[in-house]
């Protein structure tokens, strides 16, 4: 490539100091979780049980607009942040489009993806209320990984239940979370009541994430001194993510440019909500510059914003967690094994499920095969091998790009490059080798689904 490829870091002291509580501008607040015992909208003594008292605290927040970042992890953030805004010239070329393709490149991480933005702040809040332990569920290994190298930096002990099927296509996530020192138990499994009744019921399961929650949430209740942290999904993941959007302001800024159009991969909606609220609150306050649209790309076979419906329902499977008002699938839904297991999950996280109710923002959903295709090409234009889930973020902005070049628009596309696929290898010689295969869902499957995993007392 003949010219210089162009990226943008923010100096030190330009590293965010707040997070954003994108809750606290919205329109319409998202509905409240319930107890899910009682009914009732939830409070935050109702989950001191399970998470860290400060996180209970966020993730009902629908005050303040900003949150201080602790110094303690600030300190850790600059570690790796800023992270670099890049023009992806090279994916222009390829593609042979008019739009300006820019990516926001969370790979650079030390676990190789953004789930260390909120890994870290969630052991610092634990090691800070004298937690001792911490457990947590991951599908493809990124969140498991960054929260047992997060643990070590502050003492915990850390226990991982991954989703069985990604427990045995991505074993090097394994080794990494082990080489931190992190418990790693494929689920579903028999070390809780959670996972011997869903073996009872179904002795092959592969495990969805939504079991892997129901095991974790089981350790964290019944193990003194133990907290449960999450990945994705609820409010305070998000709004810790918003690192990622803040920086990539100042970049846009930098780079004399403001998107058209932002994009990211989804799976329960932090990588999402990361890149695309703080750019969504200048369309709360009017002063945006110039009309964005917000598109999250999950996959096919997983459709919950796409062909989900609205409606109270649990984070897991076994109906530990509270209520949650999202689009769904049921939270029975048993997700096809494809390979981007990070956005195998059955629901929408609250917030984003309010926005995309509202029409603040779109969602696409993109085959595996497509995916697959456009993170090769990514690959070969930029030199950065994505993350499958990643991939459905690319292919995403490759169907608006060729959507310019059809109209001659010059539009300014920022997507969110989530992580890196060098630990993924498996899946793209599964592709490459022409051995891998779109799934589709038919309406009667989701109906069905939805249908025979009713909330009880509705």
């Amino acid at each position: 490539m003949s010219e210089t490829k162009k990226r943008y870091f923010l100096p030190e002291e330009e590293i965010p100091r707040q997070w954003y509580n994108i809750q606290a501008d919205m329109p319409n607040k998202p509905m409240p979780p319930l107890n899910p015992a009682t009914r009732q909208p939830l409070k935050p003594e109702d989950l001191y049980p399970i998470f860290a008292e400060e996180l209970c605290r966020q993730e009902l927040n629908q005050t303040d607009r900003f949150i201080d970042i602790p110094d303690e992890v600030r300190e850790m953030y600059k570690y790796y942040r800023s992270t670099p805004l890049v023009r992806a010239t090279g994916l222009e070329k390829a593609l042979g489009t008019p739009a300006h393709i820019y990516f926001k490149n969370e790979s650079v991480s030390p676990m190789g993806s953004h789930k260390l933005n909120s890994a870290i702040p969630q052991a610092y809040y634990c090691k800070k209320e004298g937690v001792t332990n911490v457990t947590t569920e991951t599908g493809a290994g990124q969140w498991g990984a960054s929260l047992a190298y997060a643990a070590r930096l502050f003492g915990l002990e850390a226990a991982v239940y991954q989703v069985k099927i990604s427990y045995e296509q991505k074993p090097y996530r394994r080794s990494i979370m082990q080489t931190f020192g992190a418990q790693v138990t494929p689920s579903p499994s028999m070390s809780t009541r959670a996972g011997k009744d869903i073996l009872t019921k179904d002795p092959n399961h592969q495990g969805s994430l939504g079991t892997a929650i129901s095991e974790a949430i089981e350790l964290a209740t019944t193990t003194p001194g133990c907290k449960y942290t999450l990945g994705s999904v609820l409010s305070h993941v998000s709004l810790h993510q918003t690192v990622i959007g803040l920086e990539a302001e100042k970049q846009m800024a930098m780079a004399g440019e403001y998107p058209d159009m932002v994009i990211a991969c989804f799976g329960g909606g932090s990588n999402f909500g990361g890149i695309a609220f703080p750019f969504m609150r200048h369309k709360f306050d009017g002063t945006a510059p110039k009309e964005t649209r917000f598109i999250a790309a999950e996959p096919a076979s997983c459709p919950k914003l796409t062909r989900g419906i609205f409606k109270y329902d649990f984070g897991d499977e076994a109906g530990y967690t509270p209520l949650l008002p999202m689009f769904t699938l049921g939270h029975n839904f048993r997700p096809a094994n494809i390979h981007a297991g990070g956005l195998r999950y059955h629901g929408a996280g609250v917030i984003v499920s309010q926005l995309l109710k509202d029409g603040l923002m779109e969602a696409v959903d993109i085959q595996q095969l497509e995916s697959f295709r456009a993170g090769t090409l990514f690959a070969r234009s930029e030199g950065i091998i994505p993350a499958p889930e990643s991939c459905h973020a690319i292919a995403a902005t490759v169907r608006e790009a060729l959507r310019c070049k059809e109209t001659g628009e010059e539009k300014v596309i920022l997507f969110n490059l989530s992580g890196h696929g060098l630990i993924d290898m498996t899946a793209y010689d599964n592709y490459l080798a022409g051995n891998l295969m779109n799934y589709s869902l038919s309406d009667d499957e989701i109906a069905s689904n939805l249908a025979s995993s009713p909330i009880p007392g509705e």
